[in-house]
């Protein structure tokens, strides 16, 4: 079955760096796209970035553009976050998600990574 793990969240002071890592397993990862999302206290999914299967082709909510990057590495199943420049408005429970799953509807069945900003 499909497990998706995230990790690498934690405390962090405005302005600081968090990475992220999501370990994949039980689909062919290599040729899926994968996406970060987010959710705040009491809010709804957002989706923060996305990577296409050779990693070449990324894309990024305007709220993060030019702070965060999304990488994969193939050969190890995991798909990544960095996080630069943390804002107070960053502080959410980062998930990692199949595109497709999350397009057709599907929410995040993992546990998720909790990231929190202090200002």
């Amino acid at each position: 079955q499909v497990q998706l793990v995230e990790s690498g969240g934690g405390l962090v002071q405005s302005g600081g760096s968090l990475r992220l890592s999501c370990v994949a397993s039980g689909f062919n990862f290599w040729i899926t796209d994968m996406i970060w999302v987010r959710q705040h206290p009491g809010k709804g999914l957002e989706w923060v970035s996305s990577i296409n299967p050779a990693g070449a082709a990324t894309t990024y909510a305007d709220s993060v553009k030019g702070r965060f990057t999304i990488s994969r590495d193939n050969a190890k199943n995991t798909v990544y976050l960095q996080m630069n420049s943390l804002k107070s408005e960053d502080t959410a429970v980062y998930y990692c998600a199949r595109t497709s799953y999350v397009q057709s509807g599907g929410r995040p069945g993992s546990q998720g990574t909790q990231v929190t900003v202090s200002p």
